[in-house]
């Protein structure tokens, strides 16, 4: 498999609250022969200023794109929002040369200069397009037969569909299909492409609760293991939050909510410690106890 180097862009919230995201990432990625450069001296991608200043936005979006270009390497992102928001600034400025012109009289205070000459990705499209899912089963040592998962795509990682391009945001297909290169099968489930909640939490706690829990009885119903995501704020809801669901509702759900990776991971023959299952909130002992040793095991708990 022919090497690959990109710029890991890990954003704001995976350090802080997507470790066990990161650490797996940056396992598979060896084990596909991607070297990851660090990010040097990167800013938040802009997402969360948006709505209250645009032109905050684009400035901090572009300060990393600027930052790449000095490296001459794409960058890598683990979080939809901050390869959507990218990827989007990125194509504004390629087409508006008075706003690149602007954007650029800012930069100036920092010695550096947009040219837009590289490109954003999330991991999700680097897997599809840059690796390849028959490359990627030539590492799958541990089949995960007769697991069976459910995706969460999450709202990011495919809208606006203009700017994301890789796949339909209506009938999502790569996730699947990374899955279902780890030998686990993918689950269909009512509503599978609507949203978390999350972003509903800072305006009514219950109902991004409901909405969450609305998800959890559909894959709990069509008999789900696992739920395997690829955002760290949809996991985060999914796994920090379904105890919350659970006592809120009077329900009781104990899905494990994966990482893409890690699931990959697993099937590649990494340990569940070596893929940090131990941050998880929702036990993972099922799915560990299924595929991993029992000398393993003991290892984890």
């Amino acid at each position: 498999m022919t090497p690959s180097k990109c710029l890991f862009f890990l954003g704001c919230a995976i350090p802080s609250r997507g470790i066990s995201y990161e650490i797996s990432a940056r396992k598979i990625l060896t084990k596909l022969n991607v070297e990851l450069i660090e990010m040097p001296e990167f800013n938040c991608c802009g997402l969360p200023l948006d709505s209250i200043n645009h032109q905050a936005m684009l400035i901090l979006a572009a300060k990393n794109l600027a930052l790449a270009e000095q490296q001459g390497l794409n960058i890598l992102t683990l979080c939809p929002g901050c390869a959507s928001t990218l990827k989007k600034v990125n194509k504004t400025l390629k087409t508006d040369p008075q706003q690149k012109d602007k954007i650029n009289q800012h930069l100036k205070a920092t010695d550096l200069t947009y040219n837009g000459t590289i490109e954003t990705k999330h991991l999700l499209q680097f897997l599809k397009e840059d690796i390849g899912i028959e490359n990627i089963k030539t590492t799958i040592t541990h089949p995960l037969t007769n697991l069976k998962v459910a995706e969460h795509n999450g709202c990011h990682i495919l809208r606006p569909k203009k700017i994301i391009t890789f796949d339909d945001p209506e009938d999502p297909q790569t996730l699947k299909t990374l899955i279902e290169a780890t030998g686990a099968e993918c689950l269909d489930y009512t509503d599978k492409t609507q949203c978390c909640g999350l972003p509903s939490a800072g305006i009514s706690e219950k109902i991004a609760l409901q909405l969450a829990r609305d998800k959890l009885n559909h894959i709990k119903n069509v008999g789900a293991q696992a739920l395997i995501t690829i955002c760290p704020s949809c996991h985060t809801m999914y796994d920090t939050n379904q105890p919350r669901v659970e006592k809120t509702f009077d329900e009781t759900y104990r899905i494990p909510i994966l990482h893409y990776p890690q699931l990959l991971g697993l099937a590649m023959g990494l340990t569940p410690q070596e893929l940090a299952f131990g941050e998880l909130r929702i036990n993972p002992e099922k799915i560990i106890q299924q595929f991993t040793p029992s000398t393993t095991q003991k290892q984890i708990s």
